[in-house]
Parts: C-alpha cells; structure tokens; sequence
C-alpha cells in the first residue's frame, strides 16, 4: 500500500540519519581524544641546558610561533639545518644538543613546533621553515625518533638527512642524498637493532654512527623517557660527539 511504502521510507531514512550523526559523534570523540592526548605527558625541557644556551653570546635564539631558530649571532651562516622533534618532546628540549652546532659550525637551527606535538600530524613542507632563511643555501633535515621518520618523508626536498636515534620508513635506497645517521648503544626504543634493520632504506653510502653509551633519551635534554635503557655518556660528551658529527656532514656539503 502506498502509505505503507512513504512509512517505510521515513523509518529508513531516519534510521541513515542516526547512523550517520552516531559516525559523526564518534569522529568528534576521536578528535577530541587525540587532541587531549596530544597534550598529556609532553616531556618539556630541563631548565640548566636551556639556560646555557640562552647565555651563550654565540648563539642567537629566536622563538617564532612556528619554530625556534639558532642561529650564529655573528649572521655567518650559509648551511641549516631543519630539526623536528620526537613524539610529545618539547622541542626547546633540543636546543642544548644543537647549540654547539650553531657556535661552532655556523650552522642555522630551525627547530619545528610541530602540530600537536607529533610530527606525523604536521603536513607543513619543509619550505615552511627554510624560506624565512634566505641567506642559507643548503639544508639538511633531520629529526629525533619519530621525528626523524618525518624528516626521511622531506628529505626529497633537503641536501642532506640527519637521523637522530631514529630510522625511515620511506625507501631512500636511491636518493642523491648526504645521510649521517647518530644512534646510541643503549637505546631501549630505537635500538641498534631496529636501525640496522632499517639500513637498506637508506643510501648506499649513507654513514652510521654508534655513539657508546648514548640512551634514546640522550639525544635530548627531557629528563628520562619510558622502555629506554641506561645512558652511561655524560650530558656535556653526548653534546660534543653530536656537534663533531654534525660538523664532518657540513663540512662534506661545502663546495
């Protein structure tokens, strides 16, 4: 009966409606629940090696909304280096590690703030950050943990990839690209063995360095960090190796 059909079709499309505001309401929640975890248990940084860093008479520091750059307070620098922080660390909890870079080495920082603190939900190119820098000619990107599996996704776009305590998920097998990768023999999180294992992603000439002693948390200046191991290099040492590191690959990009 026609009644019959129209009274059907009004259940049916109240019950799509409920359906589809139920999907929508979940959606919602999901977002929202990201966000509060996004937010929850950021590791910030230590207060005494950003203090050094914010005395040092080498280093200029500026805080942009969307990144913190270091840069040689002389203005001598023609090489940078865009740096993308691991999941949930605030990223001044870097700016210690960097710093002898930058003093020593008249490298550019540029520190990203990523979205919410993960650098998976932070779309931005790698131009968003190295435009503001005119006078540098030549990038590297790199990235602690899981924000160096971020960087290897930008590193079409850069001279030179840095990983730090970290390793790519994107095939970079044969890529005309510089590549230093820094891991520590006491990583509980990226060990050793999950960066050897992740090795054929990589150039073939791409250089991997073990540092001795060296925790995941020990590319960083956040305090410890959950499932890492034990560092047994000290703060001031861990910052030396990595600003000599850092220095070798500049020193390879300049003609």
């Amino acid at each position: 009966m026609p009644g019959t059909h129209r009274s059907r079709g009004r259940r049916g499309r109240r019950v799509l409606r409920w359906v589809l505001g139920s999907v929508a309401g979940l959606l919602v929640v999901a977002v929202v629940g990201v966000v509060i975890w996004s937010q929850v248990g950021v590791m910030a940084a230590e207060p005494e090696p950003l203090e050094a860093v914010s005395a040092d008479e080498r280093v200029t520091v500026t805080d942009d909304p969307g990144a913190i750059v270091l840069s040689p307070a002389d203005g001598d620098s023609d090489t940078g280096l865009v740096f993308i922080p691991g999941a949930k660390v605030g990223p001044w909890a870097y700016a210690a590690l960097l710093a002898g870079a930058v003093a020593e080495n008249d490298l550019t920082v540029v520190i990203t703030k990523p979205w919410l603190n993960l650098a998976f939900f932070d779309p931005r190119p790698l131009d968003t950050f190295t435009e503001p820098e005119p006078d540098v000619d030549t990038w590297i990107v790199g990235g602690h943990s899981l924000g160096g599996v971020r960087a290897c996704q930008l590193a079409d776009d850069a001279d030179a990839l840095v990983l730090f305590a970290s390793y790519c998920a994107t095939d970079l097998s044969d890529a005309d690209l510089a590549v230093l990768s820094l891991a520590g023999t006491e990583d509980g999180l990226s060990t050793p063995q999950k960066i050897a294992d992740a090795r054929g992603l990589l150039p073939d000439d791409a250089e991997l360095v073990e540092i001795d002693g060296a925790s995941h948390a020990s590319f960083g200046d956040y305090g410890p960090q959950a499932g890492d191991g034990e560092p047994t290099i000290g703060d001031e040492e861990m910052r030396a190796l990595v600003t000599a590191e850092l220095a070798g690959l500049v020193g390879s990009l300049t003609p």
